[in-house]
C-alpha cells in the first residue's frame, strides 16, 4: 500500500489513515505521546515487533519483502584489498570522471 518508508513514515501514514491523535496511538500500544513524536519525526526508531504492534493497532497488517541489495561484494573485496593510497587515488579518478561527464552534459 505504502511502498519502501521509513519506520516513522509508517508510524505517520498509519496513525493519519486511521485518524488517531499520536496520544490515541500511545493509548492503544501502551507508550507515550512522545515516543510516537519521536518515531514519526525519525530521532528514534521502533523495534520491529513495536513497529508490528502499531500497524495492528492502526487496523492494518505489516507485509515485509527483503530485497537482495545490488552491491557488487567482488567489486568490494578488489577494492577493500588496495592499499589505502590506492583506494584514494581510485576515488578521485572517479570523481574528476564524473565531475566531467556533468561538463558535458
Amino acid at each position: 500500500m505504502f511502498g519502501t518508508l521509513q519506520a516513522g513514515e509508517i508510524v505517520r501514514r498509519v496513525r493519519h489513515e486511521a485518524t488517531l491523535t499520536q496520544a490515541d496511538l500511545a493509548d492503544r500500544i501502551g507508550t507515550t505521546q512522545s515516543a510516537v513524536s519521536r518515531w514519526e519525526r525519525g530521532h528514534d526508531e521502533p523495534r520491529l515487533e513495536t513497529l508490528a504492534r502499531i500497524v495492528r493497532a492502526c487496523g492494518f497488517r505489516l507485509r515485509m519483502t527483503v530485497d537482495r541489495d545490488d552491491v557488487d561484494r567482488a567489486q568490494l573485496r578488489q577494492q577493500l584489498a588496495l592499499s589505502p593510497e590506492r583506494r584514494l587515488a581510485s576515488v578521485i579518478n572517479v570523481s574528476r570522471t564524473v565531475a566531467t561527464a556533468r561538463k558535458i552534459n
